[in-house]
């Protein structure tokens, strides 16, 4: 009777039986030692049913609504609460526990109106907005991705998104997009897409079409094409004024290394030499401005989650290329037991580590947002310290938070938040560590 026992909700987490208010005391104490999960409204009803089978009602309510005034007032605050009315016996915890309850209540019903929340990288408001409206409308959050995405891809967001942007080698822009269903955990995703301008709305098809999760080149062209997407050509005379002022720059900065001639003094074509001599691979400096894909996270109001990516990907990269962004787990990660997330950056090194699967792989353990989402940053840096990323993360119960990683020219990061806590579609700031 005196043991410990597991939450129906999270078995990870111990739970301490209350019999006296001695024990409800201790227990009160360690709450700024639990994790997430404790804090929401389904384990506070499963505590206050454990508690009913061995104690009375009283109590139950008390080692319930404990739990919120932890999150309202701090843990010690909250100790002291429980405790003084621990002291004045079981008439005490008659006076106090209608108080509780009623604290209870509100805190659940302020977690409640935290939800739908949409999250994206970058001050891509129309993109915000757009997904924000779909929800309102009624849609799906799988609608909302897609929607939010899809304007990205129409307005071209900082011609890092959608057709005329990031031409490779040879001039041409292709595209990579994927969108997840953290119910089924369904994932839909296009690489190097060609002459197609929907590759968000492409990568929805292959979920709903076919029982594949990922198709590239000219062959998920034609599937677009077979779905009743238009071909139609993604190059613009802006993307064509990039690739010829790439060219009169020798072809500066490309991606190949240890090849001849010298791929950092002139243009190829490129071969292996006969003896390779290896070179230390430098970084080069990113902007603010250079963006490179939009990553959405929605969560809907029931806490089912979806998320997805679009992007042109890396501006003159080796044609045949693929990032992270169409990679589920990479680009971006949905699961409505946990939560969402998604990367931008250098794809090329961020895929490595699966930073969107990590982030909502340490949510699942209770860990706040903000901090999952730094501590994927921070595993990254020990291999990578120069990388240019960041990721943002949101939980079921419409808690988020970004990160991303310093280096010259890259000290903050932007993100659109929308949730009926804020009053329209709102950019946030976060320093990188």
């Amino acid at each position: 009777m005196g043991g410990t026992s597991a939450c129906p909700c999270h078995k990870h987490a111990p739970h301490a039986a209350h019999r006296t208010p001695q024990p409800l005391r201790k227990s009160t104490a360690r709450l700024g030692r639990t994790t997430a999960p404790w804090r929401t409204a389904p384990c506070a009803a499963a505590y206050a049913a454990i508690s009913l089978r061995r104690g009375g009602a009283v109590r139950a309510c008390v080692a319930a609504a404990a739990r919120f005034a932890a999150v309202l007032w701090g843990p010690s605050r909250a100790a002291m609460a429980v405790a003084a009315a621990g002291r004045g016996g079981v008439r005490r915890w008659m006076v106090v526990a209608p108080f509780l309850l009623v604290l209870l209540q509100l805190v659940g019903a302020a977690s409640a109106a935290a939800l739908p929340v949409v999250i994206n990288t970058w001050a891509f408001r129309k993109a915000a907005e757009t997904a924000w409206r779909v929800l309102q409308l009624g849609g799906s959050e799988l609608d909302a991705v897609e929607r939010g995405c899809t304007q990205c891809e129409i307005d071209q967001c900082d011609g890092s998104v959608g057709y005329g942007g990031s031409p490779d080698e040879i001039g041409e822009t292709t595209l990579d997009a994927m969108i997840m269903d953290g119910n089924t955990m369904e994932v839909g995703a296009v690489a190097d897409l060609r002459h197609v301008k929907n590759a968000i709305g492409v990568a929805r098809k292959v979920i709903e079409y076919t029982k594949h999760t990922l198709l590239v080149g000219e062959s998920a062209s034609l599937f677009a094409v077979r779905m009743g997407f238009p071909y139609e050509d993604l190059t613009t005379q802006k993307s064509l004024l990039m690739y010829s002022q790439w060219l009169n720059q020798s072809c500066q900065p490309n991606y190949w290394k240890n090849v001849v001639p010298d791929s950092s003094k002139s243009c190829g074509p490129y071969k292996r030499p006969e003896k390779v001599t290896c070179k230390e691979e430098q970084t080069t400096s990113r902007s603010v401005h250079n963006h490179d894909t939009i990553g959405m996270v929605v969560i809907g109001g029931s806490g089912t989650v979806a998320s997805g990516t679009s992007t042109n990907g890396a501006v003159h990269k080796i044609p045949g290329r693929v990032g992270d962004s169409p990679i589920a787990g990479a680009g971006s990660y949905a699961d409505s037991t946990a939560g969402g997330a998604a990367a931008t950056g250098d794809g090329d090194i961020m895929m490595r580590f699966l930073p969107s699967y990590q982030a909502v792989e340490y949510m699942r353990m209770g860990t706040d947002p903000t901090v999952a989402c730094q501590k994927v940053i921070s595993r990254i840096q020990k291999h990578a310290p120069k990388f240019f990323g960041a990721v943002i993360c949101a939980n079921t119960t419409g808690s988020y938070g970004a990160a991303c990683n310093k280096i010259p020219g890259f000290t903050q990061f932007h993100f659109m938040v929308s949730s009926p806590l804020l009053s329209q579609p709102t950019e946030h700031v976060v320093d990188c560590i």
